[in-house]
């Protein structure tokens, strides 16, 4: 898949195979209105199951971050930590535009629905 045409959710399933190898969920597929007509939270939810909920305050490089486009919608956009801080940024796709780095602004601030952390990798059994 070519980066312009890589997807949110695309980017962190990638990340997830080359960490932990097989995903741990089918995930559907994706659709401009994906879970809003039934006002699922779908991505929430696989997000609460998967990952480590914690509070935006403690928010660090490489954390997930779940954002709903709209006030009152379903967190259906995510992106990853990349800087912390003054300069806080994510990094996200957005299809027709590839995988790129955006300043965590105050108009993404508001959007964010929950932030997540990676679980730990399970160490190989015999590695030294």
């Amino acid at each position: 898949m070519d980066r312009h045409t890589l997807s949110a959710s695309s980017l962190l399933r990638g990340i997830w195979r080359e960490v932990y190898g097989e995903e741990p969920e089918l995930v559907p597929p994706y659709t401009p209105d994906w879970s809003e007509p039934q006002q699922d939270e779908r991505l929430l939810r696989a997000a609460q199951t998967h990952l480590i909920e914690k509070p935006i305050e403690q928010m660090a490089s490489g954390d997930v971050l779940l954002f709903r486009m709209r006030a009152g919608s379903v967190a259906k956009h995510l992106g990853i930590i990349g800087r912390v801080g003054a300069q806080a940024s994510f990094i996200h796709a957005y299809s027709g535009h590839g995988v790129i780095e955006n300043a965590l602004s105050i108009p993404w601030k508001r959007r964010v629905a929950g932030v997540f952390a990676f679980p730990p990798v399970p160490s190989s059994e015999g590695s030294l």
